[in-house]
C-alpha cells in the first residue's frame, strides 16, 4: 500500500499532470466565459435579428401540459431546441477559440525552431582524447 501511495505521489507530482489539472480548471473557466458571452451577448443580437426570439425558449411541444385550474396535473413534452443552438453556438465558438491558440502556439514554435536553424551551430569540441592526439600528430609534423 505504502509502494502504491509513493507511486501515486511521484504519478501526481510529475509536470505534465500539475499542468494539465492547471489547463483543465482553466478551460473550465473559460468555458463559463463563452457560455456568458454567447448567452449574454451574441444570442439576443441574433435573435433580435431573427425577429426578436430568444433561442433558449424554442422548443417543440409534443404534449400540451394538463392542467386543473391553476394547478398543472401532467407537464407538458417538449423538445427543447432552441437550448441546443445555444449550446451549439458556445461550442463553436470554444472550438475557434482553441483553434487560435493552437496556431498560435505553433507559429511561435515554427519560429523558435527557424531561428535555431539559421544560427551557425559550431561543432562541439572533440573530446580530451581526441585533442591530445591530435596535438601529437602536430608536433610529429613539426619534427
Amino acid at each position: 500500500m505504502k509502494k502504491m501511495i509513493q507511486e501515486f505521489k511521484k504519478f501526481a507530482m510529475r509536470g505534465n499532470v500539475i499542468d494539465m489539472a492547471v489547463g483543465i480548471i482553466i478551460g473550465g473557466a473559460f468555458g463559463k466565459i463563452v457560455s456568458s458571452v454567447v448567452g449574454d451577448l451574441i444570442m439576443p443580437a441574433v435573435g433580435l435579428l431573427v425577429g426578436g426570439v430568444n433561442f433558449s425558449d424554442l422548443k417543440l411541444v409534443l404534449k400540451d401540459a394538463v392542467m386543473e385550474g391553476d394547478k398543472v396535473v401532467t407537464p407538458e413534452v417538449a423538445i427543447g431546441y432552441g437550448n441546443f443552438v445555444q449550446v451549439t453556438f458556445d461550442f463553436l465558438i470554444i472550438a475557434f477559440a482553441v483553434f487560435l491558440l493552437v496556431k498560435g502556439v505553433n507559429a511561435l514554435t515554427k519560429k523558435k525552431e527557424a531561428e535555431k536553424a539559421a544560427a551557425p551551430q559550431t561543432p562541439p569540441a572533440p573530446p580530451a582524447d581526441i585533442q591530445l592526439l591530435t596535438e601529437i600528430r602536430d608536433l610529429l609534423k613539426n619534427k
